[in-house]
């Protein structure tokens, strides 16, 4: 992840619908709150103003901002040093701010945006490369984000749209070239990725260099929905123009770059091994986590859950009659049975998402008996760009525009069925879906909170509520007829605490990207193919990883707490919305709120 990435989902990537709305929505019993809510607003500005990709995100690109529709976001160095002085003037400001005189739940709002805004700060200090740790990767790059970008969230539907985006293609070129000069930065510095994600990379590129501009997604993007909309131009001839001209040569040059620096390049996986190194692993854990765990007690915890898990597995297997091997044989041998497969054709293809609707419309029925606040926007399940899949995890969501017009979107991976049998989808459905991301991150934008605080994202929090959502799953009793997607829940929760093993294993333990392959399918009995590419994503995304197993930890902690606390008084549905009504926050943030809804429910 870059650091304008890291900018975006830390402090700058607090997103709002209408600016001052916070005053109207945030109860302002004190100077100070007022004070407070006016620094957001102004923070909120700002970043709209650096980033015109998030206005477009949130909706926002129509009326007095319909002029950031055009641009891309500048991705340059002196932009890069820009967003280092403005983060130290807003950690400055928000220190200043007397959070005793704080009412309401501003004193969360205030504690999160503190923390992100001081993590940033400590990255920019302590790191002196643009990536984290690199600019451009198999998962990192302008390359890999503007294409989906530009078809997903660009809307098109009047004619200045369509000119607004050929505007973005010829920016789109310009932001490959500024990336390169980022990567130049960061190679001067000593940082130069494995031969293998540089290698996946020059994959990807070249797969979009090498499309015909005439085919080109971005181009055919362009022609499918002015045709939709009746927009007359010939807009083929004028975005291929742009491809050929202008995008192409911006990555051949990126490609030259890239295929120059293998001569530098080694097979190790780890980050240990880059300047600062150590250093960067700490940060990284810190802003992903926002736990206060260190490498070691996290290769503990994992195995120590990897052991316990799997003894529930192998009772559910034996259950079953499968009884020989070891558990991650046992899967591996599920996994290679074609009964379980859906047929790898677009039809075959189709139908494995018809069914994931299914599961989220049977799953909708049950909300109301765990949860007081339902989300109202609507969830759409897509597959990962045909353009993308190779490199991309096997699922991730999308959140929703803040106006409501376009849905949250839970994306999977269809590059290959095989490595999706039937029985592990209800699980990272309900992660990615309901009750996870979507009805986090949708119960976040529709709450009344300042709206800076509506799409802040804390990975500790949010990967890890996704990840206790797929256990709650359990509890729903989704799974009382379907004893192997149990198992497949059960296998996902093994396979984030591999992830712990693995992350931590690579970036404080020296091992290499073989260890922990072999490591991951030894464990799970996924398919190497699918343990590459997620052993891979560890390597650029150091810590990341670990977020989702301590965050679900941390959940499950605090509701025994609370639980413990309230006795007969608790109720999972006030549970569920004292955590998440309040927005994203670290999960130190999300401990001291709990507290106070405990405190609360027994005065009360």
């Amino acid at each position: 992840m870059n650091r304008r990435d890291l900018i975006q989902s830390a402090a700058a990537t607090a997103m709002v619908l209408r600016l001052g709305g916070a005053r109207a929505q945030a109860a302002t019993a004190s100077a100070e709150d007022a004070r407070l809510l006016a620094l957001f607003d102004a923070m909120m500005k700002q970043m709209l103003d650096r980033s015109p990709e998030t206005v477009t995100a949130l909706g926002l690109d129509k009326g007095a901002r319909a002029a950031a529709k055009s641009r891309l976001d500048d991705r340059s160095l002196h932009a890069w040093e820009q967003d280092k002085r403005q983060t130290a003037l807003w950690l400055k400001a928000l220190q200043q701010i007397d959070v005793n005189q704080l009412t309401g739940l501003n004193r969360w709002n205030h504690a999160s945006i503190l923390f992100s805004t001081q993590m940033q700060d400590e990255i920019n200090r302590g790191i002196p490369t643009i990536g984290t740790p690199y600019a451009v990767s198999q998962l990192t790059g302008c390359y890999q984000q503007v294409p989906d970008f530009l078809d997903s969230q660009h809307s098109i539907e009047t004619l200045a749209d369509a000119q607004a985006y050929l505007a973005r293609l010829e920016a789109f070129a310009i932001a490959l070239d500024q990336e390169s000069e980022q990567v130049r930065h960061d190679v001067a510095l000593g940082v130069v990725p494995p031969d293998f994600v540089l290698a996946k990379a020059l994959i990807q590129l070249r797969a979009l260099r090498d499309m015909p501009a005439q085919k080109a997604n971005l181009v055919q993007s362009l022609v499918r929905r002015t045709a939709e909309k009746k927009i007359a131009g010939d807009w083929q001839r004028k975005a291929a123009a742009i491809y050929g001209s202008r995008i192409q040569p911006a990555l051949d040059r990126q490609i030259t770059l890239l295929e120059g620096l293998k001569v530098h390049v080694v097979h190790t996986a780890g980050v240990a091994r880059l300047p600062h190194g150590g250093d960067l692993y700490g940060l990284m854990l810190k802003s992903y986590t926002t736990s206060t765990m260190g490498p070691e007690e996290i290769h503990r915890t994992g195995m120590e859950l990897i052991a316990r898990q799997g003894s529930e597995i192998d009772a559910i297997l034996k259950g079953q009659g499968l009884s020989q091997g070891t558990v991650g044989q046992r899967m591996r041998a599920l996994f290679d049975d074609p009964q379980y497969r859906y047929p790898n054709t677009d039809p075959g293809k189709e139908t494995l998402i018809a069914d994931l609707n299914k599961q989220v419309a049977a799953m909708q029925a049950r909300l109301p008996q765990w949860f007081g606040t339902l989300p109202r926007m609507p969830l759409a399940i897509r597959r990962v760009p045909k353009a993308t899949e190779a490199g991309a995890p096997g699922g991730y969501y999308m959140s929703g525009s803040l106006d409501g017009t376009r849905p949250g979107a839970y994306y999977i991976n269809l590059r290959d069925t095989a490595e999706v049998p039937r029985w592990t989808l209800p699980t990272l459905t309900y992660h990615e879906g309901i009750p996870g991301h979507h009805l986090q991150g949708t119960l976040a934008l529709e709450a009344g909170l300042p709206e800076i605080r509506k799409t802040q994202f804390f990975s500790g929090y949010g990967e890890g509520w996704a990840l206790y959502a797929e256990q709650l799953a359990v509890e729903m009793g989704v799974y009382a007829d379907d004893p192997l997607g149990h198992v497949g829940q059960l296998h996902d929760s093994i396979f984030r605490a591999v992830r712990l093993v693995v992350d931590s294993g690579m970036h404080a333990k020296g091992w290499s990207r073989e260890q922990a392959v072999q490591f991951y399918t030894e464990t799970l009995g996924d398919p190497e193919s699918v343990a590459v590419t997620e052993v891979e994503r560890y390597c650029v995304w150091p810590g990341q990883a670990c977020s989702y197993m301590l965050g679900k930890l941390d959940w499950l902690r605090l509701r025994d707490k609370a639980r413990a606390a309230l006795g007969a008084r608790f109720d999972i549905r006030q549970f569920h919305d004292a955590g998440l009504l309040p927005g994203a926050m670290p999960l130190t943030v999300l401990d001291q709120r709990i507290d106070d809804y405990i405190a609360q429910a027994q005065a009360g």
